[in-house]
């Protein structure tokens, strides 16, 4: 069954290339058509396109449907094209005419808008979630290891001294810029594109403010043209979003591999976090870092897949749009994966509060020595000759009790503020 068929015979090879794999797809958003088919209909009836008895018989057999959804019993079968049509053909078995009815006023493409930008915006306020919940996992870190000191690096060498305190929190403060781009797809998604039909609109008096607030919009797509157009940009806002989350957890991810490494042995997890070796009996591999990694990388190249999918298309419904949910939906999934590991492991983080004995970290704290002389009146210049004179003559003495005390320094985290930050997104 087809929501355009005519009755009239397609070939079986157009029907597999141009269904290709949307009816596994389509499962993820079916209960988000259910929302909008009832929206849609309570609308019909407000405006007398369909009768009391038909609302009636409508609300009870989507309700089932809604059911089997939430149980996992719901299956699109290869006769539909879509979640649409199933649904549809469902409705009409059960309650007949009404069922045929529920069409009216709509298009498929308005179903996969409406459908898409409620499955974006829900999916959307979970990512955010799950960022603020790990962000403030990281805040608690922090303020566990404030004290406890580690090496910082430029160039992959060794540079000045950071902290626990410091690296926690870093990410904690980065992924409050990644919430930032989260709220800007939220805007644009938490639109009602419903009543844009074919993208042109209707001439039946539909009443498209009844559905934004049956539906929970915000607001409204108000220009059918600009509703269609949102196809596409929508799932680009998000995956911008996705992506934006993802280069701050592949980095923090980087981090972890590396100092767990025992070349670094700066941090640990515990045994049954990490993977071995079939031939090497001591290997305990970050294997869940390394996977957050690797998937995070993947979900960085996606704003681009979209762009490409939809950036020479004119205004107007395209078959092309088809394939963006190849690319967003299982994005997402992985993402949320991404997400929910990283705040299950790095709760089990061990740090290793002994790292600076190692005496090749004794020159963190060369520029700490220099700025100790330039305080005691000695110029900036002078001090830096003196300091790489020392080191190259085997001289150099750290002094490892100074103190960091500006706005965001190993002794002044701010993480007071950084929660406020949090708080506020």
């Amino acid at each position: 069954m087809k929501l355009w068929d005519k009755g009239l015979p397609t070939d079986q090879k157009i029907d597999m290339f141009t269904v290709g794999n949307d009816r596994q797809l389509d499962l993820v958003i079916a209960k988000y058509d259910i929302q909008a088919t009832l929206a849609h209909a309570k609308m019909l009836h407000q405006i007398e396109l369909l009768s009391d008895h038909d609302i009636s018989a409508i609300e009870t057999e989507l309700d089932v449907l809604a059911n089997h959804i939430e149980e996992g019993t719901f299956v699109i079968e290869d006769q539909f094209e879509d979640v649409h049509s199933k649904i549809e053909f469902e409705l009409t078995k059960k309650i007949g005419d009404a069922g045929k009815r529920i069409h009216t006023a709509r298009s498929r493409n308005d179903q996969v808008l409406v459908a898409m930008h409620l499955y974006l915006k829900e999916e959307l306020l979970g990512i955010k979630s799950q960022v603020k919940e790990l962000s403030e996992n990281l805040l608690n870190s922090a303020e566990k290891y404030k004290e406890v000191l580690l090496p910082g690096y430029t160039h992959f060498q060794i540079a000045m001294p950071s902290s626990f305190g410091l690296w926690f929190s870093a990410y904690a403060e980065s992924f409050v810029d990644d919430v930032y781009f989260v709220n800007a797809a939220l805007k644009v998604v938490d639109q009602n594109p419903l009543g844009s039909a074919a993208g042109y609109g209707s001439s039946f008096p539909i009443d498209r403010e009844f559905t934004t607030k049956e539906l929970g919009f915000e607001s409204l797509k108000y220009n059918v043209v600009a509703a269609q157009m949102s196809r596409g940009k929508s799932e680009k806002s998000t995956a911008f979003a996705m992506s934006s989350i993802a280069g701050t957890l592949s980095k923090l991810a980087m981090d972890v591999c590396l100092y767990m490494s025992q070349n670094f042995d700066f941090m640990g997890i515990p045994s049954e976090l990490t993977t071995g070796s079939s031939i090497m009996p001591h290997k305990k591999n970050p294997d869940v870092f390394e996977l957050i990694r690797g998937k995070c990388n993947k979900i960085q190249a996606l704003p681009y897949e979209l762009s490409l999918l939809t950036n020479n298309l004119p205004s107007g419904y395209h078959r092309d749009l088809q394939l963006l949910k190849e690319g967003i939906v299982p994005a997402i999934q992985d993402l949320k994966a991404c997400l929910e590991m990283a705040i299950y492991a790095l709760k089990s983080v061990r740090v290793n509060e002994a790292i600076l004995d190692d005496s090749k970290y004794d020159y963190l704290f060369s520029v700490d020595t220099l700025n100790e002389l330039v305080m005691k009146g000695m110029s900036f210049r002078d001090a830096y000759v003196k300091i790489g004179i020392d080191i190259e003559n085997g001289n150099y003495k750290p002094e490892k009790n100074t103190k960091h005390s500006h706005i965001g320094s190993i002794n002044n985290l701010c993480l007071d503020k950084i929660k406020e930050k949090l708080n506020s997104v």
